[in-house]
């Protein structure tokens, strides 16, 4: 996930560059809509499901089309950063011991 960090913001910073230099383009614009739409829809269904490292790779897809569309959210808080890592650890933690409680049911049977 680490080696991943900088080919994203590289990424970010080339995507992000010439969309500032651009006119405004309806279509892009619609296009940009749609694909954060369908982003956000699979974010859903990954978290209901319980894969959470497939939504957070999804919200690291998320952010990169905000970031080339021009759409990113405001910059939060501290407390707001510090507060949505907390959830998202949480969240990481009752997804391993799901994970885990289902290994020990599969090697029990076995």
């Amino acid at each position: 996930m680490h080696a991943l960090l900088p080919l994203l913001l590289a990424a970010l910073f080339l995507f992000a560059t010439p969309t500032l230099a651009q006119p405004s383009n309806p279509a892009g614009e619609a296009d940009c809509k749609t694909e954060e739409l369908r982003l956000l829809q699979e974010m859903d269904v990954a978290q209901t499901r319980g894969r959470l490292l497939q939504r957070r790779q999804l919200a690291d897809e998320l952010a990169a089309v905000q970031a080339r569309c021009g759409t990113l959210p405001p910059v939060q808080s501290r407390e707001a950063h510090i507060a949505r890592l907390q959830k998202e650890i949480a969240d990481l933690r009752k997804e391993l011991d799901r994970a885990e409680t289902e290994l020990r049911k599969l090697r029990q049977g076995l």
